[in-house]
């Protein structure tokens, strides 16, 4: 596979599926900044574990990612991959869930696709080349109980990605998704083990998913040679889910 070397940037890119896809665009011989929202702890330690910068903001809030990769652009160099990683949960039953719960996830994991593409898209369209990977989640294919907020959020990447792939086909860009199942993190971890061993069972391969499956996949999909598929969701779920 190509070794074409780029500037990538990974939301959420500290710890986690983020951390393992930062570390894998790091590996291929890629500039990465990895974004993060709060956790000072966590990316001070990710920052010397590996080498890689880390910049600190909200990418719920669109001036903050404008001004961001305007940083970052000056610090490391034009951005050609943005991987959309960043996401939260607000877990409740609609009956029992506030507007704060809904609104909060809408804005951290779908808006921030806007803010963080927007920022961005008018710099690959010049230079002609760009890669975009959102991720999305098998939640968001599937539904999951006490989850409208977090559903929506991700069911509306996957039309996002497929939209913004057709407006930017032409110009050399990609725009795809991955739809992960239960990956092994820290937001799985907390689910109460006897509730996490009922969806292991429903998983086929029987097992957890790892942060490097999902980073393998996403190393495909921003290869210089995957330029024939855009506007695709690869779903990497041990088959949890299938359609």
């Amino acid at each position: 596979m190509s070794q074409k070397k780029c500037v990538a940037i990974v939301t959420g890119g500290t710890r986690g599926i983020g951390e393992a896809i930062s570390v894998a665009l790091k590996n291929a011989g890629h500039t990465v900044a990895a974004t993060y929202a709060g956790n000072d702890e966590a990316a001070s330690a990710f920052k010397e574990r590996t080498g890689i910068a880390v910049y600190k903001f909200d990418v719920s809030d669109y001036d903050q990612c404008a001004d961001s990769v305007n940083q970052i652009s000056e610090d490391l160099g034009p951005v050609d991959i943005l991987v959309n990683n960043a996401g939260i949960t607000r877990d409740g039953t609609m009956h029992r869930m506030t507007f704060e719960q809904w609104n909060s996830v809408i804005q951290t994991n779908l808006s921030s696709c806007f803010n963080m593409c927007h920022a961005v898209i008018n710099g690959m369209r010049e230079r002609g080349y760009g890669r975009i990977v959102n991720i999305g989640s098998v939640n968001g294919q599937a539904g999951q109980y006490g989850q409208v907020n977090y559903a929506a959020a991700k069911s509306g990447i996957h039309g996002f990605t497929k939209a913004l792939a057709q407006e930017n086909a032409a110009k050399g860009i990609t725009v795809n998704a991955v739809a992960p199942g239960y990956v092994e993190t820290d937001m799985v971890r907390a689910v109460p083990e006897k509730v996490l061993e009922k969806i292991v069972a429903t998983i086929p391969v029987g097992r957890l998913g790892k942060a490097e499956d999902i980073a393998h996949a996403v190393m495909y999909l921003v290869d210089e040679n995957a330029s024939f598929i855009t506007g695709s969701t690869i779903s990497i779920n041990g088959g949890q889910h299938m359609y």
